[in-house]
């Protein structure tokens, strides 16, 4: 069934000891004021890993996969294992269709150039779901390096260290709470889907279903080296009524974090939330949140908030 209802929220992303998402240096990124942040992307890698691996009829394309030599494939060669009946397609319309049974295009969109002997294929897909940069509300930007050892010797037979095993580094927020705005739009697919024709897949509910409990759980089911540390810590959901034209503001800017914790848990204020929603109740079908009540604590809760644990 088609999802055709609009949904403003936010997701925060609690680190401890833990590089939610590094740069090219291995260090968590910073803004030029020194506030940690994450890019989008972070956020959108763990909801794409977490469909990928809990719902294996789901198609999810933008993910590396690597060949039988352990390259990774090319946009060309990707679409062409995912699709072996079109690989040599030129149809837009049929390349399209394919495009769209792929979940992770129908949530966040793509830009596909598919090369071919006589015409290239170009296609933009504007995706439904839009995610901001994930910045840190916590009130402390500490992190730190240190050194680590690998188990085997430095080959290089010109190096002065060619008979030690060689030093590597790494890098930790000591604590971090990211916050992520977003934003789902089903009608940013409505084009794409009429071009496609008929039996084009469009946004579901139950694709809208399996982003949320993505956005819930995707974070903390994805477990790494640099990520042992990261979990999902709240999950903000605005569900407008079908008729609604509300734009809500951004959400990271009516979320604060106080600097105190008590019990040890982090105290998140939603005064600002609240004062824009409860003046928009008439657009608004249902509020929903969602945290580890271990951790975060929320004050000041819009009107008739449903407010489960994660």
């Amino acid at each position: 069934m088609t999802y055709s209802k609009r949904i403003f929220g936010a997701a925060i992303v609690k680190a401890v000891n833990a590089n939610y998402n590094a740069d090219f240096s291995g260090q968590p990124r910073t803004l030029p004021n020194g506030v940690v942040y994450a890019t989008d992307k972070a956020l959108k890698y763990a909801v794409k890993n977490f469909l990928k691996e809990n719902y294996r009829s789901e198609k999810v394309f933008y993910f590396k996969r690597f060949n039988e030599d352990f390259i990774p494939y090319s946009l060309d060669d990707a679409f062409a294992v995912a699709f072996p009946e079109h690989k040599e397609e030129k149809d837009k319309k049929i390349i399209a269709k394919d495009l769209l049974s792929c979940i992770d295009i129908r949530l966040f969109g793509a830009t596909f150039a598919k090369k071919s002997k006589t015409n290239n294929v170009a296609i933009s897909v504007h995706g439904p779901v839009q995610i901001t940069h994930g910045v840190n509300i916590w009130h402390e930007n500490n992190f730190y390096s240190e050194q680590i050892m690998s188990p085997f010797r430095n080959p290089n037979e010109a190096s002065e260290d060619n008979s030690a095993t060689t030093l590597g580094h790494q890098s930790r927020l000591h604590e971090g709470h990211y916050l992520h705005h977003f934003s789902v739009n089903p009608k940013n697919l409505e084009e794409i889907v009429s071009l496609a024709g008929k039996d084009a897949n469009d946004l579901s509910a139950d694709d809208i279903s399996k982003l949320k409990e993505a956005l819930q759980k995707g974070v903390t089911y994805y477990d790494s080296a640099a990520k042992a540390g990261c979990e999902n810590e709240l999950l903000v959901w605005v569900t407008l009524k079908p008729e609604s034209k509300l734009v809500l503001p951004n959400f990271t800017q009516l979320m604060k974090m106080e600097k105190e914790k008590v019990d040890g848990k982090v105290q998140l204020d939603l005064i600002e939330l609240k004062t824009v929603v409860d003046t928009n109740t008439a657009d608004i079908e249902s509020i929903e949140i969602y945290l580890n009540q271990a951790s975060i604590e929320v004050k000041n809760a819009p009107q008739n908030t449903s407010i489960k644990s994660l």
